[in-house]
């Protein structure tokens, strides 16, 4: 097995303590030009279709907002690994029109890809009463703590549409620097994250695929450290008949991780407002939410819009990963997909 050199001095290996004084290279606000931009393509897409599964890059012209995009994806990727685009006013919008927006500003990073087994392209992220004893239950249906993990594709983007009465904040950590602390501290069990362990499906098995799949947190492939992590599912496997179960020695370094996650000064936090449109590159970064209490008023209660993307040109990925994303080829890698999907665009959860 191959491991990264002892530290890695990446762009990606930031601290939160610096990112929190440094909001100009991760925070860019729309002007009102963008903004027309945007609404005219959404605008000029639903004159023609109103498939929104069918939206990409094509359909929705972007003549000035193209080349900033572009920018932000290499900085996703090669980068900080982190962005947040501020200032749609999505309160004069349209549910449509929100979707629009953010489906064509995605096509525009890449493709985007099945988010659960029922094929939805666009995420809803709120609260519906899931009850995590469920075993088919995902976190991001709760108001609970999620704690940091990444997602099953290269770029996660969220757009806000309503945030709640209390909590809920943004949390986001560099696996490159969660890497060169744990390694700093204690590399034997360091070298313990780059083995396979089982994480647990949810209940969403792709054909020919048992219930888990096990890939190591981190894993070091052609000169790239990548890492693939959802600690709450690593421990549901432990209900499934067959999956390996976990050392002592692999808690031990598992939970090591997660303090150095949790360190103020190591993660970021942030606070997503209506509008705010947050994109995180999952490969070298690890994201989570605090847990929160929504509003009484079911038109108050948060709720944000969530993509998946696949983005060409990116890293490779190592042969494990097809366990979890099935095809590996930069484009055309990640999500869910079982034997009843058909990709769809939902407006409401």
């Amino acid at each position: 097995m191959q491991y990264p050199p002892d530290y890695l001095d990446l762009p990606a290996a930031w601290t939160g303590a610096e990112m929190a004084t440094q909001e100009h290279k991760w925070i860019r606000t729309l002007s009102d030009a963008e903004v027309t931009e945007l609404e005219t393509a959404a605008g000029n897409f639903f004159n023609r279709s109103s498939d929104l599964a069918a939206l990409d890059k094509e359909r929705f012209k972007l003549p000035t907002l193209a080349q900033p995009l572009a920018l932000m994806r290499n900085e996703l990727t090669t980068g900080i690994g982190f962005s947040l685009w501020r200032g749609l006013p999505v309160d004069r919008y349209s549910m449509e029109m929100c979707a629009a927006i953010f489906c064509g500003i995605g096509a525009h990073l890449g493709v985007a890809r099945s988010q659960n087994a029922r094929g939805h392209l666009l995420g809803h992220v709120k609260d519906v009463g899931g009850d995590l004893s469920n075993p088919n239950v995902r976190i991001y249906q709760t108001t609970e703590r999620q704690s940091f993990h990444t997602d099953s594709t290269d770029v996660v983007g969220l757009l806000c549409l309503k945030e709640a009465m209390k909590g809920g904040d943004s949390l986001l950590a560099s696996t490159v620097t969660l890497y060169n602390e744990m390694n700093r501290r204690d590399p034997e069990l360091t070298r313990l994250m780059f083995e396979p362990l089982a994480t647990d499906r949810r209940g969403e098995v792709p054909q020919g695929q048992l219930p888990w799949f096990e890939v190591p947190v981190l894993n070091w492939h052609e000169g790239f450290l990548s890492g693939l992590y959802q600690r709450t599912y690593i421990r549901s496997a432990s209900r499934l008949e067959g999956a390996p179960r976990l050392s002592t020695r692999h808690e031990q370094a598992l939970d090591l991780f997660d303090d150095i996650a949790n360190d103020p000064d190591i993660h970021l936090s942030m606070r997503l407002q209506p509008g705010d449109m947050q994109f995180v590159y999952n490969h070298h970064m690890l994201h989570d939410r605090t847990a929160f209490t929504d509003w009484p008023n079911d038109k108050k209660r948060r709720h944000l819009l969530r993509l998946w993307l696949a983005i060409p040109g990116d890293r490779p990925l190592p042969p494990v990963y097809s366990q979890r994303y099935g095809p590996i080829e930069p484009g055309n890698r990640g999500g869910i997909i079982t034997s009843g999907t058909r990709l769809n665009v939902p407006l409401a959860p």
